[in-house]
Parts: C-alpha cells; structure tokens; sequence
C-alpha cells in the first residue's frame, strides 16, 4: 500500500508500578498478576493494548479513520454490517460471503479503525464476515524484572447500597490488592511486510503509536493502579522492511539490574539500565523516552 511503513521495528517499553495493581487477575480474585513458578509479576498483552486504544480515542476522537473497533459500545458483528451497508454491498449471506467481498469489508474496517490497522482482529463472524487481519503491531506479555510479593489490605467502606446493609451497621470491610513497587519489560514487534501487504499501517500511525505507548499511563490514573509510569521506550529501526537483525539480538542490547547495595526494589533509581549501542548493519536505535 502507498502510504504505508517501509521500515521494520523492534520496540522495548519499561515501566513501574508503585503501590497499585497493574493487572488483576481475575481467576485469583483479582489479585495482580503472578507466575506460580518464578513469582515474577506480568502485564498482559491485552492489557497493554487496551491502554494503546483509550489513549487514540482521547485524542483522536471524531477523525476519521482513528474509530476503536474492540470497546463496549455496541456488539461487533453489527460494526461489521455497518461496513457493509457504507458500500453498498449484499449483507446477511454469513459464511456464503464471497471471499472479494468480504476483502472489501475488510479494507474499509482497516480505513476507518486504527486498532484493527494496528494490532488486526478476528472479525469472521456473524451473517455480515470482514475475515481475519494480522496486524503489523504484536506486543509481548510485561513481565517484572525481579518476583513480586502482592499484598492485600483491609479497608473500611461507609457507603452502603441496600438498605438492609444499612441496618448492621455504618461501616463494612473490604480488601485491596496492589504490589508495593515492581519494574517491568515488554517488548514489541512492528511488521512492514504485514503493513503494506494487508492494513496501511502509516507513519503517522505508528508516530500515533510511539505518542500512546509513552503516554498510555498519564490518562488512565486510579485508586487501584497506583503511581505506573512508562519510564523508557527504546526502538530499534531496521533500514528494509524485512529487517536486518533478529529481534533477539537487539532486545539483548539492553540489560537491567538491581544495583548491588539494593536488596529490595522499591523504586526506579533502584535499578540500573545498560544499552549496548553498538547496534548491527542496517539498525539504528532510537530512544523516544
């Protein structure tokens, strides 16, 4: 596509929470997320992208082209007819759809919906198919540089709903989760093969994208996510659209560690960050933060 990416990336984002909880689990109560094993904690992939999401509909809110396709405002496979009936063609066929017409509706939802241009979308469903799009953008989980020891607290809540709560009394208790400091890493993969070939993913888009990564904390504030703060966002710009280094190798190029007179993290300056910048043919980093 014309006005697509010509150029692969490799991004790493770091961030920290401070008394909050960055994810909750649902399976676990809605504690902050843990693996079992190592006591590392983790930030979902989808997590992340939801930040990604709200932050490009606050700002762009009403321009065409920058719609949100996954949000609670109305059920899928209805935006799905609604690109149908914008050109006009024969809807309510379902999986009887031509594959040329379902490629027209998929092009027009890539058009308008930056999410679905960004990170693609399974919209194979209901009696109006759009098929399925890989997006250019993938996001790996958040995982926390050293294990996590989530707490709960007991709290005290003096609003009561119901009236026959009222009746036993002014107060009632209550729990609350968070982690008193963790330091995370997530890393992510821009394709411009992907981009070109199937959603038009441009370089106003990915600026768009750098913007909400670096600012994906700043507007999504609460009680119960505590003070989280994107603290680097590092990225790695390969000179061709299929790349001139692995991924791997330019992940490697950073390496945080806990200073040696820390014994346990309870802040940023706790931590030291190293980049080797020495980076291979073809590959120029970039330090957006």
């Amino acid at each position: 596509m014309e006005n697509a990416i010509k150029n692969r990336y490799e991004f790493v984002m770091i961030f920290d929470v401070e008394n909050g909880n960055p994810n909750g689990d649902p399976d676990a109560g809605n504690m902050p997320r843990v693996d079992p094993e190592s006591n590392l904690g983790y930030v979902t992939d989808v997590c992340l992208k939801r930040k990604i999401r709200n932050f490009v509909e606050l700002v762009k809110e009403g321009e065409p082209g920058f719609n949100i396709l996954i949000k609670a405002d109305k059920a899928l496979n209805t935006k799905f007819t609604e690109a149908y009936n914008a050109l006009d063609l024969p809807t309510g066929n379902g999986k009887t759809t031509p594959a040329e017409t379902q490629k027209q509706a998929r092009d027009y939802i890539c058009k308008n919906y930056y999410d679905v241009r960004t990170f693609g979308a399974v919209m194979s469903t209901g009696d109006d198919p759009c098929g399925i799009v890989r997006g250019p953008v993938q996001i790996n989980f958040a995982r926390s540089l050293d294990p996590v020891f989530p707490q709960e607290i007991s709290i005290t809540r003096q609003a009561k709903t119901t009236a026959e709560r009222k009746e036993v009394g002014d107060t009632e208790m209550g729990r609350k989760s968070f982690i008193p400091y963790a330091l995370y890493r997530a890393e992510g993969y821009v394709s411009a093969m992907l981009a070109d070939k199937i959603t038009g993913f441009s370089e106003d888009d990915l600026e768009l994208l750098w913007s909400a990564v670096i600012n994906m904390f700043e507007h999504d504030r609460s009680a119960a996510r505590g003070k989280m703060c994107m603290r680097k966002l590092i990225v790695f710009k390969h000179e061709s659209p299929l790349g001139n280094a692995p991924a791997q190798t330019l992940f490697d190029k950073i390496s945080i560690k806990l200073k040696e007179d820390t014994a346990v993290p309870r802040a940023f300056s706790d931590y030291e960050i190293s980049i080797d910048r020495d980076m291979p043919a073809g590959v120029e980093m970039i330090e957006k933060l």
